[in-house]
């Protein structure tokens, strides 16, 4: 029994007006093994890479090691996250890398130079970031500007400010009250390490049992169905720029407290290895398509690659190549999805066969799409 829609419900409209809208997960059992297929790809991929990696260094392994890379995947899976969300949506946010330093520059400046309190000083980190993102989704949204192009702008004005309030000199905090922010243990978990298990559990929550989330990913999979079909595009893209910002301040700050000081020169580079452990985990470059737990073990691989490299002494220099190349590879496979022909080429398939003129049902195949061409230019110049 078909089920009737009241005005302005999801869907009213697209049926209305005979629009199909598309679901880029399917029902819950197909969404949840389309999760399974795209993670256990990466999990492999974390496996061998661990597998590798302790077989280079033997301490890569050792309690220690996996609590430090823990740590350190911390500040990137609080920007991944808000990444994804944009990334879903057919966006991108490069100046998170940015906002990272200036909120870390203005929490440690408003209390070490201004003599604020924490919790007032804390606020106006995060809410800078959160201005920021506001902007970004602002003249996205409103000024139909590419989201590329507005937040490279943004990345050197986050930048800038970070810069000009500091002077360009590091600002040195000791306050245990902040420093336990990003250096304090909860019994034997560090706080960082936390606080990212409780906003993983917040974007599982967001993404998949909320309207907003699924506001998201009607955008992202066809944005002229989610408009037709009531969806509130320009605050859902406003919204999702300014939860990116907000959580690259909350990671500026977390940051910051751990290196007891606020550097106006930290974050570079930031935004990439969200883009990285984003695209590794599945999130399509195109939107609609993507997860926050594969984003989790996107960043875990840019982690582990970060952290082997030091262990065998590579130069910081050549891991940025590494890390150029993993992005680069990620990026070719996500473009190349359903694209069979091209795995084909690479493993030595045979592929599509070429067109030759004059290759009996091929010839006439030709010659008909030729005349079908030369019709529709004759009518286009008419």
């Amino acid at each position: 029994m078909r089920r009737e829609l009241k005005p302005g419900a999801i869907g009213y409209e697209s049926r209305r007006r005979k629009i199909p809208t598309k679901d880029p997960d399917g029902d819950p059992a197909q969404r949840a093994r389309g999760d399974g297929a795209r993670n256990l790809g990466i999990m492999i991929v974390i496996v061998l890479l661990g597998l590798i990696l302790s077989f280079l260094s033997p301490i890569f392994l050792s309690p220690y090691n996996l609590r430090t890379v823990l740590l350190e995947i911390t500040t990137n899976v609080y920007i991944a996250s808000g990444m994804a969300l944009v990334m879903i949506l057919g966006g991108i946010d490069l100046s998170v890398g940015s906002i990272v330093a200036m909120s870390g520059t203005l929490t440690v400046g408003f209390m070490a130079l201004n003599h604020q309190p924490l919790w007032l000083a804390v606020i106006i980190g995060l809410s800078v970031g959160l201005a920021i993102g506001l902007i970004n989704g602002s003249i996205v949204t409103f000024f139909k500007i590419p989201s590329f192009i507005v937040t490279l702008a943004m990345l050197n004005v986050a930048r800038g400010i970070a810069y000009v309030y500091s002077g360009g000199r590091s600002t040195r905090m000791m306050d245990p009250a902040f420093t336990n922010i990003g250096s304090g243990y909860l019994w034997v978990f560090p706080l960082p390490v936390l606080y990212m298990f409780v906003l993983i559990a917040l974007f599982v929550v967001l993404l998949n049992h909320t309207k907003f989330g699924t506001y998201i990913y009607a955008i992202g999979g066809n944005r002229e169905s989610a408009r037709f079909s009531g969806v509130p595009i320009k605050k859902v893209e406003v919204i999702t720029f300014a939860i990116s910002g907000l959580l690259a301040a909350f990671a500026g700050i977390v940051l910051s407290a751990r290196m007891f000081s606020g550097q106006p020169s930290v974050g570079v580079g930031y935004e990439l290895d969200a883009i990285a452990a984003c695209v590794l985990g599945g999130v399509s470059m195109s939107g609609g398509v993507g997860r926050i737990s594969g984003t989790i073990c996107g960043a875990i691989v840019i982690g582990m690659v970060s952290n082997g490299l030091n262990l065998i002494n590579v130069s910081s220099f050549w891991q940025l190549i590494v890390k150029g190349i993993i992005i680069l590879i990620a990026v070719i496979i996500d473009s190349q999805k359903g694209n069979p022909n091209f795995f084909k080429g690479i493993f030595g398939g045979r592929g599509d066969k070429p067109f030759v003129p004059g290759n009996g049902a091929s010839s006439k195949n030709g010659k008909a799409h030729e005349h079908h061409l030369t019709n529709r230019q004759s009518a286009f110049l008419s």
